[in-house]
């Protein structure tokens, strides 16, 4: 079987740079780089320049190829065309950068240049409440493919491919580690919805027990996955629970309180117990193993540094 890398052309990052736009350039000031990036995160201006500019121009290729295919087939059927939003999947491990890649590709969009509605989902809401995991004996598996409401994410994507509005998506807090009864975001029309997870290109369950074989993937147009290696991963993510533990752990309503009061050499420890209990795990066992479903692979350095993408081929 060949190696899946044969399906996808690379670009060294130089090589991506150059398929931008030459005559765009965003400038962003410190105030809106800090708006844009999460803790411990990398962007730069460069980054923009090199990395996301390039991607912009690809996903409107996307975008305008699906609107065009829906306008057609409207057409061809003699049945009123319908507005359906085009889904930008983002997917990833814990702490590599996906919800900085979400942001910044919203504010690019939505930039009066191209001037796109553009709504952006994050998974984390369609999480089982946390009495529902405790009682199913899952709170250890938070994160894990099982752990998720499949169903309702199922049916809130296809009520968007359905064209249906308004939506409403569940708001899920970091602070207090649950999802946030009676709060939600709306969806109100978009040109693109920007799914952000860590296991929404996950394939069907291998058991066939399941009576809907309906995956998240099948409702999303053109999916980025976020790669780096996991020893990268694994410091990325001690660094950010150092930093938490000063900013988010201190909230006196936050669930991880505990963690706030931990010293340096606790709190290194107990976030490399949880990365190789849970996060490690859920990355080998299912969020790598999606890589290869991805149409485009951001792959990361050090220091979050994107240093080449990979495009699959067809």
């Amino acid at each position: 079987m060949p190696h899946p890398n044969l399906r996808y052309s690379r670009f060294s990052r130089s090589e991506w740079a150059d398929l931008r736009h030459h005559d765009e350039h965003v400038l962003l000031d410190a105030h809106r780089i800090e708006a844009l990036k999460s803790i411990n995160d990398r962007l730069t201006n460069e980054d923009i320049e090199e990395v996301y500019l390039p991607l912009i121009r690809l996903i409107e290729l996307h975008f305008e190829a699906a609107r065009l295919l829906v306008t057609r087939t409207s057409r061809f059927l003699r049945v009123p065309g319908v507005k359906v939003p085009f889904i930008l999947g983002i997917a990833g491990s814990v702490a590599v950068g996906k919800s900085t890649a979400s942001r910044v590709l919203q504010y690019l969009l939505t930039h009066p240049r191209r001037g796109l509605r553009v709504a952006l989902v994050p998974t984390d809401g369609f999480l089982l409440p946390t009495a529902e995991l405790e009682a199913r004996g899952l709170l250890e598996r938070k994160g894990f493919p099982e752990s998720y409401d499949v169903k309702l994410l199922i049916d809130f994507l296809s009520s968007v491919k359905s064209g249906e509005s308004p939506l409403w998506a569940p708001v899920y807090s970091h602070i207090k580690y649950d999802r946030v009864p009676g709060e939600s975001i709306a969806i109100e029309e978009p040109d693109v919805l920007i799914l952000e997870g860590i296991n929404i290109l996950q394939p069907p369950p291998g058991d066939g027990r399941s009576m809907d074989r309906r995956v998240v993937s099948d409702f999303i147009d053109l999916s980025i996955f976020i790669h780096a290696e996991e020893e990268l991963l694994v410091n990325w993510y001690v660094n950010r629970f150092l930093t938490f533990r000063k900013t988010v752990f201190s909230n006196p309503a936050s669930h991880f309180q505990q963690y706030g009061r931990l010293s340096d050499e606790e709190a290194v420890r107990t976030a490399t117990r949880i990365w190789e209990t849970i996060n490690g795990k859920n990355l080998k066992e299912n969020v790598l193993p999606t890589r290869y479903r991805a149409d485009i692979i951001l792959n990361k350095g050090a220091g979050h540094r994107v240093e080449w993408v990979e495009i699959k081929k067809g």
